[in-house]
């Protein structure tokens, strides 16, 4: 019987036997986090010292305040060239203006002076006057601009230096041709109101009908139903568009 149960404890027919640990399982895990946990931080330290004998921790740190003075740097430069820029940007504004003004003087004066030159080629043309206290017409200026349009031009003056007032109206009667028969017409219709005590200019723009050829262009002053002073200005045909 004994040797059946030593033989039996002995070979693989014997019974199974589980050890057990004493100590229960939550504090098994604390201990197994405890020695991990002194674990990386041995690591931890171990990396530490060796960045610090290497000397690569110093470098890294003073890599970063030169990298933070370059940036600051740029910054600023940028903040100045900012600056330098607005101003520059202000400058241009400023001389764009004052060139665009320059320019629309520029262009007034060039229109006074031609306007100037006008005046004095239109006084240049003045006659002395068949009579001393007449009245009588001036420069009398006709330019076709168009096949219907007309620019004309007149100075009528009294030679009298103290002459009465001038009440009356001006006609301007244009000969020519329409249509290959010819024509003549008053423009406009009804004449126009002239007043003046020494000297009046008018000008403006008449409109022609169609097919109209105008050679001849005559200035009349009337005093009611009497004419008090002509003039004719025969049109050059090159002139004509």
């Amino acid at each position: 019987m004994r040797f059946r149960l030593l033989r039996r404890r002995l070979t693989i027919s014997a019974p199974r036997v589980a050890v057990r640990s004493a100590l229960p399982w939550p504090l098994r895990w604390l201990m197994l986090a405890v020695v991990f946990g002194f674990c990386a931080a041995v690591a931890l330290w171990a990396f530490e010292l060796g960045k610090s004998i290497a000397g690569l921790d110093s470098g890294a740190r003073d890599e970063l305040v030169r990298l933070r003075a370059e940036v600051e740097r740029l910054r600023e430069e940028n903040r100045e060239q900012r600056s330098v820029a607005q101003a520059a940007d202000s400058v241009l504004t400023a001389e764009r203006a004052a060139r665009d003004g320059v320019a629309a003087q520029v262009r007034q004066l060039e229109a006074e002076n031609r306007s100037l030159r006008d005046d004095l080629g239109f006084f240049e043309k003045l006659l002395p006057a068949a009579k001393a206290d007449g009245l009588a017409i001036r420069a009398l200026q006709a330019e076709v601009l168009a096949p219907t349009q007309l620019r004309w031009q007149v100075l009528v003056i009294q030679q009298a230096k103290s002459a009465p007032e001038f009440r009356g109206r001006l006609e301007l009667l244009l000969s020519g041709t329409r249509a290959g028969q010819p024509w003549s017409q008053v423009l406009p219709a009804e004449g126009l109101p002239l007043q003046l005590r020494q000297y009046r200019r008018l000008e403006g723009v008449l409109e022609l009908p169609p097919q109209a050829v105008v050679q001849t262009a005559t200035a009349r002053v009337l005093e009611g139903g009497q004419v008090r002073a002509v003039q004719t200005l025969a049109l050059d045909s090159a002139a004509r568009p």
